[in-house]
């Protein structure tokens, strides 16, 4: 019978080590030998990969660093989790090397017209729902644009919890025709299981400012709930000018396996600086 006890023991231990064991997000993964940014402004590079070791310098938001190698140390810091990376870097016409936090590493970044646009996750903050009366935690990623190393403008939107953070993307898309825009920006994250939720930010430049639009979320659990949210740019198509619209569908079935389905649309019109519901 003790033998019994000692092997459930065990068993306990290696559960509730498996439930306290850190994962690193997917889109804090970066590849040896290739060039990364800063995001965070004023990142620490340290001596050693741990927030107690002596720290060697700091560098700026748009700081360009070669990652030499993947620490198999993670640190979690709110909702974020990132690996510790050993790096080398030019400053001072001098070539140092130290580790920082991936975390501080933007996750996607973009040249275009002569502007940088680095795409990254800020920090975490704590969230209420009024409607649930719960506080929640959310992570907070940011759009930066700098003209010659000069940060011109930047703007912070939300992205869920951690389980938000699989997966990345940064692009650029056209002007959509829209009245004064040089182009649209869109950051994505996303997870990778059914009923983790990703996010779009779709951003407008023009005139060196940063103006972003409602942002859009995905959600799905195989074929039993689905919740999606798109924009449709319908002068792409030579349809209404200076205009975008919003168009949410919802799936869900019932304990009957039926489906019920509601659908949202909302048109947005443009006046070359802002834009309004119509």
């Amino acid at each position: 019978m003790k033998s019994i006890f000692v092997l459930f023991a065990v068993f306990m231990i290696q559960i509730f080590s498996a439930q306290e064991e850190i994962y690193a997000n997917g889109v804090f993964s970066f590849e040896e030998n290739k060039t990364q940014k800063i995001f965070t402004d004023y990142t620490r590079v340290r001596a050693l990969p741990n927030t107690d070791s002596q720290i060697l310098d700091s560098l700026k938001t748009n700081h360009s660093i070669l990652i030499l190698q993947k620490n198999e140390k993670i640190l979690m810091l709110g909702e974020r989790s990132a690996n510790w990376y050993k790096i080398s870097y030019q400053k001072d016409n001098k070539t140092s090397e130290g580790y920082i936090w991936g975390g501080n590493l933007a996750i996607g970044t973009i040249n275009k017209n002569g502007y940088d646009f680095l795409f990254g996750i800020s920090k975490t903050v704590d969230k209420k729902d009024e409607k649930f009366k719960q506080t929640y935690k959310q992570n907070l990623a940011g759009i930066k644009v700098l003209e010659k190393n000069r940060l011109i403008d930047e703007i912070s939107f939300e992205t869920g919890s951690g389980e938000s953070l699989s997966y990345g993307t940064f692009i650029t898309e056209s002007n959509h025709k829209l009245q004064n825009v040089d182009f649209t920006l869109k950051a994505s994250v996303s997870g990778e299981a059914c009923g983790i939720a990703g996010y779009d930010q779709y951003v407008l430049f023009k005139d060196k400012k940063l103006i972003a639009l409602p942002q859009l979320m995905n959600v799905g659990d195989a074929d039993i709930y689905h919740h999606s949210e798109e924009f449709i740019f319908p002068n792409d198509k030579g349809g209404m000018p200076n205009a975008f619209i919003f168009k949410m569908e919802e799936m869900e079935k019932d304990e009957n396996d039926k489906e019920k389905v509601k659908r949202l649309s909302k048109t947005y019109l443009w006046n070359g600086s802002s834009y309004k519901i119509k």
